[in-house]
């Protein structure tokens, strides 16, 4: 698999309510420019075996095909992708939701919304 054919991408946590709101937000604000990737996919753990590291599912990544950002570092990236990116038509993806009860609840929000600000990361890609 070849990153690059498919980028930009936002891999997010797909067990996770609030995170997949996230990705709808993030899905809406770009209008379709991103390929949006659950972290329990197929495709995602493909991408996080060959690219991320041990870290990767603390947070979320946006992957612009040179660099891996995650959590804060990616916040300024996405929004520049959102603003300035051109459409990728051969990789497609909707939001997948595989949320249970647990993740709904106010501890949980609070948590995933404060490991955004703790968490950062930035992994060059070959």
């Amino acid at each position: 698999m070849n990153i690059q054919e498919i980028t930009p991408i936002v891999i997010y946590d797909n067990a996770c309510h609030l995170c997949i709101k996230f990705a709808n937000t993030i899905n809406f604000l770009a209008r379709g420019k991103f390929a949006l990737v659950g972290h329990y996919t197929e495709m995602g753990e493909k991408i996080k075996k060959e690219y991320l590291d041990s870290s990767a599912t603390d947070m979320f990544w946006y992957v612009d095909g040179k660099t891996a950002y995650g959590g804060r570092s990616a916040l300024f990236p996405l929004f520049y992708g959102i603003l300035f990116s051109k459409r990728n038509d051969s990789f497609q993806t909707s939001v997948e939701e595989s949320c249970n009860v647990g993740c709904k609840a106010p501890k949980a929000v609070f948590v995933r919304s404060a490991s955004l600000l703790t968490n950062s990361k930035k992994i060059k890609i070959n």
